[in-house]
């Protein structure tokens, strides 16, 4: 969108993001830029204005929003505190639950993230592995010089660009989760929050570990657990947790995973005969044979007595 009619601009603006006021330095000199890529969930947008202008807004109270300056300046008064941000120095976070003063030079032209709150904060709780999401404490302004803000603003800027072509991201809604789920993460590392220490710990989060340690621990013993309940027990996750970390990081759910690790030692025994494809079976926890039958072939390519008599011909 192109316009150079401050209330158009000002309606276009509440639309898509909050109600607020806006205040014009110059309304004949205003050079309004709005383009805006499509996304499910997110909001993401490049803005500028051509002259200066000052916005005061009521708390968003359903998002959390990151603007990043890519030319000039802008100045941050939220929770009783002033931060500024330069074009490629720093970046600006503003909370749901505060209300918020933004005031931008007559050259910014910026990049604007709108986060679903709920979405983000529980992806939070998932990588900080507790189970009551909660509002995210950000630091209003986060720097871009280091290795981690340079990381976040490589992907809005992928991002912009893929979901804005024909037959980009957008079209391929797992790609563009994925993305999205990589931007929040980004985000929660590198702009000082109370999980930031915990997802900066040596080895990953404190879900990644859980998930490595209950990895190792179905490989050990797969007969232990017969259905998902054991691994929340185990784990100490909530069942959604678990699912949704299970398959970020293995790429399948636990119970398919389970599942697996006891078919392969099932195929195991069998070429190591060590008894009949029932006895076998239930050894590892297999009591209806046409289920089993079906799994065993979808992972080895044929039957189990197929694997017993080739193992019988050796």
């Amino acid at each position: 969108m192109r316009t150079t009619d401050p209330d158009l601009a000002h309606s276009e603006l509440i639309k898509i993001f909050v109600e607020h006021d806006l205040k014009v330095s110059h309304d004949d000199r205003l050079d309004f830029a709005l383009d805006l890529v499509p996304s499910e969930s997110i909001v993401l947008g490049r803005i500028g204005f051509g002259v200066e202008i000052c916005f005061e807004a009521p708390p968003m109270e359903s998002a959390y929003q990151v603007n990043i300056p890519l030319r000039g300046t802008c100045v941050l008064a939220q929770r009783g505190r002033r931060s500024t941000a330069a074009a490629g120095r720093e970046g600006i976070v503003m909370d749901p639950v505060t209300s918020v003063s933004y005031r931008w030079d007559e050259s910014s032209t910026q990049l604007a993230i709108k986060l679903p709150r709920g979405r983000l904060e529980a992806h939070a709780a998932r990588l900080a592995g507790i189970s009551r999401p909660g509002t995210i404490e950000f630091e209003p302004s986060f720097d871009l010089t280091t290795a981690g803000g340079q990381a976040v603003l490589a992907t809005v800027n992928f991002a912009f660009v893929e979901l804005a072509r024909p037959g980009g991201l957008e079209a391929i809604p797992s790609a563009r989760d994925g993305l999205e789920s990589l931007l929040m993460t980004q985000l929660l590392s590198v702009v000082p929050n109370q999980y930031t220490p915990l997802l900066n710990q040596p080895g990953g989060t404190a879900t990644d570990r859980t998930v490595r340690d209950l990895v190792e621990r179905i490989k050990r013993d797969p007969a232990a657990v017969r259905e998902t309940a054991d691994l929340v027990a185990m784990s100490g996750l909530s069942p959604r947790a678990l699912q949704l970390a299970f398959r970020e990081q293995v790429g399948v759910s636990p119970i398919t995973f389970v599942r697996e690790v006891r078919l392969d030692r099932v195929h195991q025994d069998l070429l190591n005969g060590r008894g009949s494809v029932s006895e076998v079976a239930a050894t590892w926890g297999f009591h209806h044979p046409g289920h089993f039958a079906r799994h065993y072939r979808t992972r080895f390519g044929v039957s189990p007595s197929e694997t017993l008599r080739a193992a019988g011909t050796h």
